[in-house]
């Protein structure tokens, strides 16, 4: 995906406090964006979830790790992570980008749910931002990778992933980072189960 066409393009990683975004986002600074590309980092909020009401309660006491984007995310994933919640890991994800591709425009969103499926937010969004590609992280559920995924037309029980690359109008690529250096498995509409060396 690197190259210097001189098109600006527009990358949306979809951004939580997850190992799953961290990886994400680390596989769209080290070969998704390149010189002069805009990079937004897409949080959708549900105000209805469990989640955000327990991370008002329980914190993590080691806070965010700027040594790289998955221990970052990974402190965070426990409950909200460090001190500020929400807020910190996304400023935290904006900082590592600009660090790490400091020629890239960086832009953070927060967009709620409003009673749709995040997917559907995460869609509306792409199209809003007339984006080029959507990077989202994704975890491999045991059923899924044993029944394989539903083709008849119906996305229930397709995660959030599999639904955006299905439905996705700009190119959509589901990573799932394998291992600390074992490289990324990545699926889009055309290619599933490739395995990119880090």
């Amino acid at each position: 995906m690197e190259g210097g066409n001189g098109q600006a393009r527009k990358v949306i990683v979809v951004a939580d406090p997850t190992r799953e975004s961290a990886a994400a986002l680390q596989y769209a600074l080290s070969h998704a964006v390149v010189k002069n590309d805009t990079l937004v980092l897409l949080h959708v909020e549900n105000p209805n979830s469990w989640r955000n009401k327990i991370s008002l309660f329980k914190k993590s006491s080691s806070g965010v790790n700027l040594a790289g984007v998955a221990a970052a995310a990974s402190s965070a994933d426990v409950g909200g992570g460090g001190s500020g919640g929400e807020s910190d890991f996304l400023e935290e994800m904006k900082h590592v980008c600009e660090i790490a591709q400091p020629k890239i425009q960086v832009c953070v969103e927060k967009v709620e749910m409003e009673g749709k499926e995040k997917a559907a937010v995460i869609l509306s969004q792409s199209m809003v931002h007339d984006a080029d590609l959507l990077v989202v992280g994704q975890r491999r559920r045991l059923s899924n990778a044993i029944l394989g995924q539903r083709k008849n037309g119906s996305f229930r029980g397709l995660d959030t992933a599999e639904n955006l690359i299905e439905n996705s109008k700009c190119t959509c690529v589901a990573v799932q980072k394998k291992g600390q250096d074992g490289g990324y498995l990545l699926n889009t509409k055309t290619h599933k189960n490739f395995w990119l060396l880090a």
